[in-house]
């Protein structure tokens, strides 16, 4: 399967509470079954690619998470790219890119998303701080054709000091070398500002970017044509319920949207 790059609809698995985490409630062999279906209805509906990330796992560490956390992704990570032909990519929330780097290069993502790559953010997880030195040497290590994807003042946090959205998506390529960048809003399911992505566009002219949360088919357009692309979750899901299932009619309303 041909697959244009960059992606325009990006689709996120959000797995189910993972072993080990206070809230799990299945096997992992339930866990994957219901990540490869969510991944097979995102493909039906029309994304271009997915991100897989360990979203029930909250709360979540700041930084490195457990090596049983790490297996868990690395199976069902390799799962969906095995049984649905789209370009997969890994998120280890809250913020630990070295894992997703593992995870991806031995289980066959071509991307990951890291939520604070430069600069130091204040989260409910407490104080994160950018590792792009570590991130960047562990790629080349790995030997890994992998892209990252930095979060710019990303959801649920906040800059400890002043710093324009510009500043920190400047940072994030020109000293952080992020192969894309993503604008959020202020928290999952909540809208990024069609400004603030006009404003990183004016300093990134040629560097993809996504917006990151909030997005339905009727606000597309408020981005387009200056963002590359949109990550979605919560709206793919049946009736926008972030605990459904992923629904294809709703991802479908999304690609229109895109002008498929």
């Amino acid at each position: 399967m041909t697959v244009e790059w960059p992606p325009r609809l990006v689709g996120v698995v959000h797995l189910a509470p993972l072993p080990g985490t206070p809230r799990v409630a299945l096997s992992i062999d339930e866990i994957i079954e219901r990540a490869v279906a969510d991944a097979r209805a995102y493909h039906e509906g029309g994304a271009d690619a997915l991100i897989v990330e360990n979203f029930g796992d909250a709360p979540f560490f700041p930084e490195r998470v457990e090596p049983h956390t790490i297996a868990a992704m690395a199976l069902a990570v390799r799962a969906v790219a095995t049984q649905v032909p789209l370009p997969i990519g890994v998120n280890v929330l809250r913020n630990d890119a070295a894992a997703a780097l593992g995870i991806a290069a031995t289980a066959g993502a071509k991307f990951i998303r890291v939520n604070v790559h430069t600069g130091v953010i204040a989260t409910d997880q407490g104080i994160i701080e950018g590792r792009a030195a570590e991130t960047l040497r562990y790629r080349r290590l790995l030997d890994a054709p992998v892209e990252i994807w930095a979060d710019v003042l990303v959801k649920h946090g906040v800059p400890l000091g002043p710093q324009t959205i510009e500043e920190a998506a400047l940072d994030a390529v020109e000293r952080g070398l992020a192969d894309a960048v993503i604008v959020t809003g202020v928290a999952t399911g909540r809208s990024a500002d069609p400004d603030d992505v006009a404003r990183v566009r004016c300093v990134l002219p040629e560097t993809p970017i996504y917006v990151g949360s909030g997005v339905n088919p009727e606000s597309i357009p408020e981005f387009l044509p200056v963002a590359t692309g949109v990550i979605v979750g919560t709206w793919a899901k049946r009736d926008g319920r972030v605990q459904n299932p992923v629904d294809p009619a709703r991802v479908a309303r999304l690609a229109e949207g895109l002008g498929r």
